[in-house]
């Protein structure tokens, strides 16, 4: 009945090193054979490579921990090992632990994480919950009452997408708001091509602005008389935030 954080980080990490463990030997065991027999070289590199996770994992070592380069990393993703996934730790405090910012046992889970250079995001469970039950404007006031900016939930998900190089763009239209996810990096056209594969296709130019700017400006009208509509094309990188039109033609 005692609170051990890291202890049970390292119970779960062991549990998922196993799962891992056992993925990679059973591959090693299919294409072994072929690798030494047939002198096929794309086996030899992958057999190379599992038996280089295999080592690491059993000195319970996590997939991710290992310096692969890109090809190691394209041959190992079919594999979908546990091990191999970036990672976010959680700490659940007491409502005054999270306000004061104290909590021993969250201090400890950032000493922890820091060894991986992963995030950890300290929440209030019980806060968690009373915020679940309340309606946009109640949240905000509630969160404003007790100090704090971001609700757990909200830091979560930012994290998140940082760590996978997420990003999201918006589309607006006369009943609807949507938003898009997208990987940080995309251009314009693929972008595009999340809505529809037409989009990409026939795309000629995507009317943009940022909603900083609609934010700042108080309507799209505002936002091009104040000349920050922009007119992107194919090369252009989408942004975190970017408001789009796609023009296209198929």
């Amino acid at each position: 009945n005692s609170v051990d954080p890291i202890r049970d980080i390292e119970v779960i990490n062991v549990e998922l090193m196993l799962a891992d463990l056992e993925v990679v030997e059973n591959r090693l065991n299919r294409v072994g054979k072929k690798a030494t027999m047939a002198k096929d070289k794309e086996t030899i590199k992958e057999v190379e490579l599992l038996n280089k996770v295999k080592i690491a994992l059993t000195k319970n070592e996590p997939a991710r921990g290992l310096d692969l380069n890109e090809e190691e990393i394209k041959i190992l993703k079919p594999f979908n090992l546990l091990t191999s996934k970036p990672i976010i730790y959680m700490a659940n405090v007491s409502e005054n632990d999270l306000l004061a910012d104290e909590n021993e046992h969250a201090k400890k889970v950032k000493e922890y994480a820091a060894k991986e250079k992963a995030e950890v995001i300290v929440v209030c469970a019980k806060i968690e919950s009373e915020l679940s039950e309340l309606n946009d404007d109640e949240r905000e006031l509630f969160l404003t009452d007790l100090g704090i900016k971001d609700s757990g939930l909200d830091k979560l998900i930012k994290a998140t997408y940082s760590l996978l190089g997420l990003a999201t763009y918006f589309t607006v239209g006369s009943d609807e708001v949507r938003a898009w996810t997208f990987k940080k990096g995309m251009k314009a056209p693929e972008c595009a091509g999340i809505i529809h594969t037409d989009f990409e296709r026939g795309f000629i130019k995507a009317e943009i602005m940022s909603f900083e700017d609609l934010k700042k400006h108080s309507s799209e009208k505002a936002v091009k008389e104040a000349g920050r509509m922009r007119l992107e094309g194919k090369d252009y990188v989408m942004q975190d935030g970017d408001i789009c039109h796609f023009r296209f033609n198929v």
